[in-house]
């Protein structure tokens, strides 16, 4: 894994290679367990491919999947079958399940491997637990954007419940980011997606062959492997490194072909100016981040005119962008005090692994960043300033807005799993994304750029029957999200409270 030994004594600035870093996707156990037969009855249906909404209707699961939709008087739905169980939908909101597109699996969030071993108690309620914390949040499905098909077995066997889960590879060059911060005695033979180019004075590591790390042999490789995208890089480093080699623009444009032959988007990490024109240029399919970083001089909270040019780009050509704003905010809140007491942080982690954040063991990621940070309370203010003003630009011009989390984007205890999500929301309302916008971006938006939308993103015959039940309408307000009383996974009807980490507090 990437990083994930990191040492808690590391350089000043050793926590910034992890941020957007950790990884590792998995495919879940769910789909095997027998779903049940299942009838919602009186249910307003609220589906994002429909203008409107649909008021008392009875809903027909079968194997997993809808497959009868009745709604209005002259409408009879047929008689119940034997075992099929009933949900009284009256008052209620049944929507899709939730995408998030943007997560990272294989780390417990602000545990290096050392610590896990040293407290494997607390790590094996806290992996047993993750994935019930993204489905007690409302989200079905999971898009691991760096993993490996070993990585895919390991999530498999850590709950007996999880999320859909699907991953892309992750064809990063050779000694680029984020391969830069890996010790070189295991950086190549653990991505077995890199990309490598040759350049002048670049030796080839031992056992690594060119044919085999062409963006042609890299996507064909991921195809093969399960992964339904492509994610790929470009950053010339921060903190104190700014000199990371970068793809060249022949390379991204063969692995955009490539993938595009086999039916898989491309990603892009680009969170800069810079970034985000040269995935433009190369035909990437989706940001993976917001805008950033630049090179442009102004104020904070304020965008050039050059910076529009490039977002009116982005929409023009209806790329996927995903703001990603929590990340930035999330490491801010590792310096708030309520951080680790708010009451819903209960919900989605153990009490014991929470207890072990507020010990100066826990603390390391957040200690590290203070010791190189003159005042934590400002950490990050420019770049906040401009992706909130990037993503309200963004929501105003109708932007192909993928919702995503980059869950966790770091070693940190401040991005919980599921509840970083609703973080996300929040910073995303505040700059002006709409409800319906939010509600979009995690449904339908995402399942069609990822090209899940055969499946999953509405409420619609012959889709999963991945649904949430909820109490509000998410079009009209996010509170939504957080009045769910029944969570549906491919048929199988979990109730939230039994999915949350403790006792309500």
């Amino acid at each position: 894994m990437m990083q994930r030994n990191v040492s808690r004594s590391g350089g000043d600035m050793r926590w910034l290679s992890w941020i957007c870093l950790l990884e590792l996707a998995f495919v879940p156990d769910a789909r095997a367990s027998v779903p049940e037969d299942l009838r919602i009855e009186h249910v307003t249906i609220v589906s994002p491919q429909r203008p409107g909404e649909t008021r008392d209707a009875d809903v027909m699961v079968h194997d997993g999947r809808i497959t009868m939709i009745f709604a209005g008087a002259s409408a009879k739905a047929p008689g119940r079958r034997l075992g099929e169980r009933t949900l009284e939908g009256s008052g209620l909101y049944l929507i899709p399940g939730l995408i998030d597109s943007h997560v990272h699996l294989g780390a417990i969030p602000g545990m290096t491997d050392e610590q896990e071993q040293a407290h494997p108690d607390i790590a094996r309620a806290a992996r047993e637990q993750i994935p019930r914390s993204y489905l007690y949040s409302g989200f079905t499905t999971l898009i691991d954007l760096i993993s490996t098909p070993e990585a895919m077995a390991r999530w498999k066997q850590s709950a007996r419940t999880v999320p859909d889960t699907f991953f892309c590879g992750a064809a990063a060059l050779m000694d680029g980011y984020p391969l830069n911060y890996m010790p070189k005695e295991v950086r190549y033979t653990a991505t077995p997606y890199m990309l490598v180019e040759a350049r002048p004075g670049v030796t080839l590591p031992p056992g690594i062959k060119a044919q085999e790390h062409t963006p042609e042999a890299v996507v064909a490789r991921m195809k093969s492997d399960g992964a339904i995208c492509a994610k790929t890089f470009f950053e010339r480093g921060f903190g104190g490194v700014h000199n990371l080699p970068v793809p060249r623009p022949e390379t991204l444009r063969a692995l955009v072909a490539a993938a595009h032959a086999r039916g898989l988007p491309v990603l892009m990490h680009a969170n800069s100016l810079e970034a985000q024109r040269f995935a433009l240029d190369t035909g990437v399919d989706i940001i993976a981040h917001g805008l950033w970083n630049t090179d442009e001089n102004t104020a904070s909270g304020e965008l050039t005119a050059l910076e529009k040019s490039v977002l009116d780009r982005v929409i023009a050509a209806k790329v996927g962008w995903q703001p990603t704003l929590q990340v930035l905010y999330g490491l801010r809140n590792l310096f708030d005090g309520a951080t680790l007491s708010d009451p819903k942080l209960l919900r989605v982690l153990p009490r014991s692994l929470i207890e072990w954040y507020e010990t100066p063991e826990g603390k390391w990621f957040r200690n590290s960043i203070a010791a190189g940070t003159p005042d934590p309370h400002t950490l990050l203010a420019d770049p906040i300033g401009r992706v909130a003003a990037a993503t309200t630009y963004m929501a105003q011009h109708h932007a192909r807005l993928l919702f995503g989390t980059d869950t966790p984007s770091a070693p940190t205890y401040a991005n919980p799993p599921g509840l970083n999500a609703w973080m996300e929301m929040r910073h995303l309302a505040d700059a002006g994304v709409t409800p319906e916008q939010i509600f979009q971006a995690a449904t339908l938006s995402n399942a069609r750029a990822l090209k899940l939308d055969r499946d999953i993103g509405t409420v619609e015959v012959g889709k999963r029957a991945n649904l949430l039940l909820v109490r509000a309408d998410p079009r009209k307000t996010i509170d939504a999200y957080q009045q769910i009383v029944e969570v549906i996974l491919g048929g199988r009807v979990l109730d939230p409270g039994a999915l949350a980490a403790n006792s309500a507090p």
